[in-house]
């Protein structure tokens, strides 16, 4: 094991040197040693948070065991280009949930550009181009007519043509990133463009082509973390639901109306803060849920019900400490980490905001 680098994953109120090297750790100790990161030992992986874990270990600089993260996936992927949603373990023999979920299987495209930004690896992005092309081709497969992206193929192969406001603004982070990776390797997709913009003017204009999940405070700040929705845009949404999911001093509710506060969705508002430039409000917010956090192993529990003053569930989980760096390591001036969600470097894609 390499030591951390951890300069830029200090932050007052959330954490100290030895604490941001114990976190990793932490991770690094979940991680099996075919490089694959479940949410922790005996519990399930799944490819999205399977790759959070990998960038959060890039910003820590542990290169090598994130570079392990993405072979897992480049060595299991699916003929048709996706992941299954769940493996028992990381054990891709072990199959839990055979869906394919299209927000799990695009994410690779972040990780992988993250990882490329952190390392300046061209071998490592040449070598993942196919799995990348393979993953948004087959998510883009699922596409409907409005832009917006169908969330899953069920075990037989059937798609799901209801699209989810997160899991689409998601891919359209994805989406971006994958198109990064096309121009530094000089192989233009302009299908690509097309689907981003389509999907872009899907998440600003269109809510109706989506399921309604507004109770969900993912549903809430994705548009903004995933990059659809910026500036003034971006700051009326987030100020319409502050009072709705914020729970001061706690964090920020999974679902309203529940006393669920989680640490997953709390980094990622502070992701999505940072990147409207509202660095003070995104450290509060990290700051509020260092309750969370298990000193002995360096991880963050899920979540915390405030009504009962319990924990719950009791699970430590490898995405959770994952968001939490990638939000410190923003704040914190990564480079590679703030290019990938400012938005700085990636395509904006071909938007039809002039169509309906």
């Amino acid at each position: 094991m390499t030591t951390p680098r951890t300069e830029h994953l200090v932050l007052p109120g959330v954490l100290t040197a030895e604490q941001a090297a114990a976190t990793v750790a932490g991770i690094l100790a979940v991680q099996r040693e075919d490089g694959a990161i479940p949410w922790f030992r005996g519990h399930h992986l799944d490819p999205w948070d399977h790759t959070e874990a990998a960038m959060a270990l890039d910003a820590a600089g542990e290169h090598d065991a994130a570079a392990r993260a993405y072979n897992w996936l480049a060595r299991h992927q699916n003929e048709d280009g996706s992941w299954y949603a769940a493996y028992r373990d990381g054990d891709f023999a072990d199959v839990t949930d055979r869906g394919r979920e299209t927000n799990f299987v695009a994410y690779i495209a972040v990780g992988v550009w993250h990882h490329y930004l952190s390392t300046g690896d061209d071998t490592f992005l040449d070598r993942l181009w196919p799995t990348v092309y393979a993953a948004i081709e087959c998510v883009l497969r699922l596409q409907q007519p409005g832009g917006q992206i169908g969330w899953k193929r069920e075990d037989d192969g059937t798609p799901v043509a209801d699209a989810l406001l997160t899991g689409s603004s998601s891919i359209h982070h994805a989406l971006r990133c994958a198109l990064a990776i096309a121009e530094q390797r000089e192989e233009p997709q302009p299908d690509w463009e097309l689907a981003v913009g389509a999907l872009r003017h899907a998440i600003r204009r269109h809510p109706e082509r989506f399921l309604d999940k507004d109770r969900y405070s993912m549903d809430w700040y994705y548009p903004v973390l995933g990059g659809a929705l910026t500036d003034a845009e971006a700051k009326s949404r987030i100020e319409e639901g502050w009072n709705r999911f914020v729970v001061p001093d706690l964090g920020v509710r999974c679902v309203v109306p529940n006393p669920w506060v989680t640490g997953g969705e709390s980094a990622e508002l502070a992701l999505a803060l940072w990147a409207m430039g509202e660095s003070d409000r995104a450290l509060e917010i990290l700051q509020s849920i260092q309750h969370l956090r298990d000193a002995e192993s360096g991880l963050y529990w899920t979540g915390y019900v405030f009504d009962d003053k319990a924990v719950w569930p009791r699970e430590l989980t490898t995405w959770t400490a994952g968001s939490l760096l990638l939000a410190v390591a923003a704040l914190g001036g990564d480079e590679a980490t703030c290019s990938v969600f400012s938005g700085a470097r990636l395509p904006r894609g071909l938007d039809p905001d002039c169509c309906d």
